[in-house]
Parts: structure tokens; C-alpha cells; sequence
């Protein structure tokens, strides 16, 4: 695909952002860009197809451009006149992609929605590069070599840092699980 658009297609470009564009936003809104994510996006597609001669071939384009993203939205962050909230990006979490059917039971659904709330209050305590790591790895689902090609990092480097991340995310959150189902186990009274 890329070398279509090298040699000029633009058809080419057009189908790398149609496909590409849904985790972009996911990425620059689970990585603070907020309201501006759609911005943010926009910004890092025309910066990725300017740097297409940098790009390496055969390499993943979603770890590279997801990497522009990042770039982009830390520079969107760090302009901002005013910090985002939590609460903010939360909703803007909730409003990209909806984490609980609405079949759902009520009781599990708002007990999935603390969850959420606990687990992206403790992201935030997290320094950048685990907060980062995280992030790729599991709230934008990229596998070790995306996330090591994304980030810029060797494997080796996303693999300890995403265990020092997770034993934090552990000391932060003692009582949480990713996927933790323990109330259906157990009957559900332990969070009531």
C-alpha cells in the first residue's frame, strides 16, 4: 500500500486513513488529546504522509503512525491553555467506543464503569513512559512488536516497563484485575 502511494496514488492514502483512522482517535483520546483527538488525528496523517520517504519498508504502518499520534498529542497537551480532567477524557474514553452492551445488568455495568474510573485515575499516577506503555499494550490492544515499533523502544525495554507499570498499577489497585469477574464467581456480594 505504501509504495501506491509513493508512486503517487492517491486512492492509496485515502485507504490507509479510512482504515487506520478509528484507532488513531482511540489512541490520541486514550492519550489525553480529548476534544481535540479528531484534530490531533487529522495533524498526524498529513505529518505521516509529509515523512512516507522516512517510513522503512516492510515495517507496520499502524505502530508508526500511532507513534505520530502520540508525538501530536503530547504537543496538543502541552499547548493547551487548560488540563484536561479526568473526568473529560473519561467520557471521551466512553463516547469512542462502547465498553458495556447495553443488555448489560445495571449492577455489573456501573461496577465496570468504576472500574474504569479507578484504573484511569491510577494510569494517571503513572509516569509517561508507563502510562504510554500501558496504553498501547492493552487500551489500544497492540501486540509487543507494535508497541516496542510505536514507542521506539526495544522489546526488551516495552517488556520491562510494562512489568514495572503493571506491578504499580498492582500496589495502586489491589483489589483489580484487567477482565476481573470475581463478584460473578462469587456471588457479587464483596462490592455491594
Amino acid at each position: 500500500m505504501i509504495a501506491r502511494v509513493r508512486a503517487g496514488e492517491p486512492e492509496a492514502y485515502a485507504e490507509l486513513v479510512r482504515a487506520h483512522t478509528g484507532i488513531a482517535i482511540r489512541a490520541a483520546k486514550a492519550l489525553g488529546a480529548g476534544a481535540d483527538a479528531e484534530d490531533v488525528v487529522q495533524q498526524a496523517f498529513i505529518k505521516a504522509y509529509c515523512s512516507l520517504g522516512r517510513f522503512r519498508d516492510g515495517a507496520a504502518f499502524k505502530p508508526w503512525l500511532l507513534s505520530i499520534v502520540a508525538n501530536e498529542t503530547r504537543n496538543t497537551v502541552r499547548t493547551a491553555v487548560r488540563q484536561r480532567t479526568l473526568a473529560g477524557r473519561e467520557a471521551a474514553l466512553v463516547e469512542a467506543e462502547p465498553l458495556i452492551p447495553e443488555s448489560a445488568d445495571p449492577a455489573v455495568a456501573a461496577l465496570e464503569i468504576e472500574r474504569r474510573a479507578a484504573l484511569l485515575v491510577a494510569l494517571d499516577r503513572l509516569s509517561e513512559d508507563h502510562r504510554l506503555v500501558v496504553t498501547y499494550r492493552y487500551l489500544l490492544e497492540m501486540d509487543e512488536p507494535e508497541t516496542a515499533q510505536a514507542l521506539g523502544w526495544p522489546r526488551g525495554t516495552v517488556k520491562s516497563r510494562l512489568s514495572r507499570a503493571l506491578r504499580k498499577l498492582e500496589r495502586l489497585l489491589p483489589d483489580f484485575e484487567p477482565g476481573d469477574h470475581r463478584e460473578s464467581r462469587e456471588g457479587g456480594d464483596e462490592h455491594e
